[in-house]
Order: structure tokens, then C-alpha cells, then sequence
């Protein structure tokens, strides 16, 4: 029969609060301290759900200057982006009561390598069909002029640069994470699942653009991997026709998890 033991008293190590040992010279504890759960009953479709705030995390996807400012990428190539600024308002309510809560911000961000080496040409061809337009890694041609605040790059959605910044006024705040992406699914190619694990997260609430394309994308491959995941409606926007839009809702509903408005999870933690 298993004996047991006192706590070892030695040094926590580990990067994540919630996911460390504590080590000596003599001995290694790998029992994690317990996390108590932290309930919060919310409406959700097609259900009402409960979350628990102690393994749950915010991912924003892709709220950044090239897809939703009128002088971004999408703009240069005649979007309109005004869809893609709604997110803001409700994430400005939403994110500090989140952080206050102690849930993670994570902010997942389009960001290529300059070198573009990591990416296929079937990606590349997604954005320049014909090998004349401006896709990843191109010039913007409307963007602002260079300046201390853009670093003087205008490369579309690269790493560093004034399209890969997070669209004003939304800002990280310390304590956030923020992962870089050069696919639609956040988890390719990036350390975004390594992270949500080592913070023993297995809730994710999902919010930004495109929700039709990156935020489903992601939010799909978060469900194959055992992750809880919901779609913050009004936290979430898509520059695509309605129909799509409509089609992310159905889709989440039926087959990859529920919906919430960002309003309604306020409403249950105040």
C-alpha cells in the first residue's frame, strides 16, 4: 500500500503556477498542487454550460492592423473591414473582467517569417492566385507611412511589422501571451498547444477574425484535440458574407462545441 508522503519542501520548478514540480538535490515531487475549480454557469447554445475559470483560457484571434484597419492589407485589396472592427468593443469589456478573473488572454496573432520559408505555395497561392496580387509577405500598398510605431515595415502579416501589431485600441497587457501563426489553424507550426497544456487549460473561449476561417480553423483543431471550446459570438466577426457567418454558428453548434455571447458570461461573473 502507497504511503503518504508530506509535501517535498525543496524548489518549484516550472514556468506555469499550475504545473510544477519541486525539486532538491535528493529528491523530485511531481505532484502538482490541486487546482480548485471556480464554476460559472453561463447561456450558451445549444445548451446552457458550466465553465470552470480555473482551466479556462480567452484565445483573440487575428485582431490586428492588416485584417481590420481601413488601411491594413484586407482594406488595400478592397475589403471592408468595418466587420472586422466589431469584436472591438465587446472585447474591450470583456478581456479585464477575464483577467481579473485570472483567465489567460491569449493573443494569436497572423505573423509569417520574413523569409516566408515556412510556407507552402499552396498557402502563398490561397492569397496570390495569379502570382501578381499582393499576398503573404507583399507590400501594402495604402499602408501608413514609416514611422517609429510601424518600424518602417509594411510587409503583409509579418512578424514585427505595423499588419501583424494588434488593432488600437485593443492592446496585450502584462501577464498576456501572445503566439505568432502562419496558418489558418493556430495550432500548426506554433507552440500555442505546448502553452494551453503547461497552463492546464482544457477550456477555450474564442473570439476575432475571420470567424469563418482562422477562428474556426483554430477553434476545430482545438475540439480534435480534446480541448472544451466555445465561440464568443459577439466577440467574434467575419468580413465573409453572412451566410458564412451563419454556417461557423450552425457548424460550432452541431459539431465542435457551443456558442455564448461575451454579454452573457458578464452577466454571470458579476
Amino acid at each position: 500500500m502507497a504511503r503518504l508522503m508530506a509535501p517535498t519542501p525543496g524548489v518549484a520548478l516550472g514556468s506555469a503556477p499550475t504545473n510544477q514540480w519541486r525539486v532538491d538535490s535528493q529528491h523530485c515531487d511531481l505532484v502538482r498542487a490541486p487546482l480548485p475549480a471556480r464554476p460559472v454557469r453561463v447561456q450558451a447554445q445549444p445548451q446552457a454550460v458550466t465553465l470552470d475559470l480555473q482551466r479556462t483560457a480567452v484565445v483573440v484571434v487575428d485582431m490586428q492592423n492588416d485584417f481590420c484597419h481601413p488601411q491594413g492589407w484586407l482594406a488595400s485589396v478592397g475589403v471592408d473591414v468595418t466587420a472586422a472592427q466589431q469584436p472591438v468593443q465587446p472585447l474591450l469589456g470583456l478581456l479585464p473582467v477575464l483577467r481579473r478573473q485570472g483567465v489567460p488572454v491569449v493573443w494569436l496573432n497572423w505573423g509569417n517569417r520574413p523569409d516566408r520559408l515556412n510556407l507552402s505555395p499552396a498557402l502563398l497561392h490561397v492569397y496570390n492566385p495569379d502570382g501578381q496580387s499582393v499576398g503573404l509577405g507583399g507590400v501594402v500598398p495604402r499602408a501608413p507611412a514609416p514611422s517609429a510605431a510601424t518600424g518602417g515595415h509594411h510587409a503583409v502579416l509579418e512578424k514585427g511589422a505595423w499588419g501583424a501589431a494588434i488593432y488600437a485600441p485593443l492592446k496585450a497587457e502584462p501577464g498576456d501571451i501572445a503566439v505568432d501563426k502562419s496558418r489558418m489553424s493556430g495550432f500548426w507550426d506554433t507552440p500555442l498547444d505546448s502553452i494551453l497544456r503547461n497552463l492546464q487549460v482544457q477550456t477555450l473561449l474564442f473570439a476575432g477574425v475571420n470567424a469563418d476561417q482562422c477562428v474556426l480553423a483554430t477553434l476545430m483543431d482545438a475540439n480534435f484535440l480534446g480541448y472544451d471550446t466555445l465561440l464568443l459570438e459577439d466577440c467574434s466577426a467575419t468580413t465573409s458574407p453572412d451566410y458564412c457567418w451563419q454556417a461557423t454558428l450552425y457548424n460550432v453548434r452541431q459539431c465542435f462545441g457551443f456558442t455564448l455571447r461575451g454579454t452573457d458570461l458578464l452577466e454571470a461573473l458579476a
